[in-house]
């Protein structure tokens, strides 16, 4: 008996070592006068440097999905930044709103809340600066495609759910970041049209892309928060817990096909 308890415990101990090996800590940073807190996300077994990913957040701001996310990425062997774009988190639709428009409605702003979490994870000691990428879940899809469309040097760019039309198109030479957009077609926030242009977009840039498509599921299906607001506020979000499972692990495949050739 005596030897079975020590077996258990040192099972437990090792479970809680397990577990404990993803750190997820609070960063504080500054655009300009806002003040930004994001988490960042890493595993502390590692030694060696690693590939770093920003993760940027749905309309309503850094919850738990986000911060979620980045641990999740952590556990695959990346340090992730849970990227803040406002400063606040919103806690229902007009509030989200008004702070979506305050950083997609000025792209001087987009960028600059960008690019001040991507200095915070490039300058992270676990991370490897010279590989970068990006995953975006709903207003997160068009700010990590607006900044690959841009030229910004990251080596890949996730859009989960997000819109994909733009007033200023990728192009060949200056597009370089590889694309994966993962697209629900239950959802109502992309247009039908806009998915045939978005391919053709990317086509005529030479952009090196991946379009993935999930029957049956709506926007917010990877925000286990999504079904629960949905039905709050009257929404066509849902969570689903099949299609989260498989874009992760097409997000993983993806960032995986970049940075083990590199």
């Amino acid at each position: 008996m005596k030897k079975l308890l020590t077996l258990a415990a040192f099972c437990v101990a090792l479970s809680a070592s397990a577990q404990a090996a993803v750190i997820l800590k609070a960063v504080t940073y500054k655009d300009g006068d806002t003040a930004l807190k994001g988490y960042i996300a890493y595993d502390d077994r590692m030694k060696d440097k690693r590939p770093g990913i920003l993760v940027v957040h749905e309309w309503w701001g850094l919850t738990q999905h986000t911060r979620d996310y980045a641990r999740y990425l952590a556990s695959k062997g990346y340090t992730a930044l849970a990227v803040d774009m406002y400063g606040k988190v919103a806690d229902e639709p007009k509030a989200a709103g008004e702070l979506m428009k305050g950083v997609m409605g000025t792209p001087e702003v987009m960028r600059s809340r960008f690019e001040a979490a991507k200095a915070v994870l490039a300058s992270h000691p676990t991370v490897d600066a010279k590989r970068l990428g990006a995953v975006g879940f709903s207003m997160g899809g068009p700010i990590v495609l607006t900044m690959a469309r841009m030229g910004d040097d990251l080596a890949g760019v996730v859009s989960v759910y997000g819109n994909l039309e733009t007033k200023n198109p990728a192009k060949a030479g200056v597009t370089k970041s590889r694309v994966l957009v993962i697209h629900a077609d239950g959802d109502p926030f992309v247009k039908p049209e806009a998915i045939p242009a978005f391919k053709k977009e990317m086509e005529a840039a030479k952009v090196n892309y991946s379009f993935v498509t999930y029957a049956g599921v709506k926007h917010g299906f990877a925000n286990p928060e999504a079904t629960v607001s949905g039905r709050k506020f009257d929404m066509p979000i849902a969570y689903n817990a099949e299609a989260d499972r498989k874009a992760k692990a097409e997000v993983v495949k993806f960032f995986s096909g970049i940075f083990d050739k590199r």
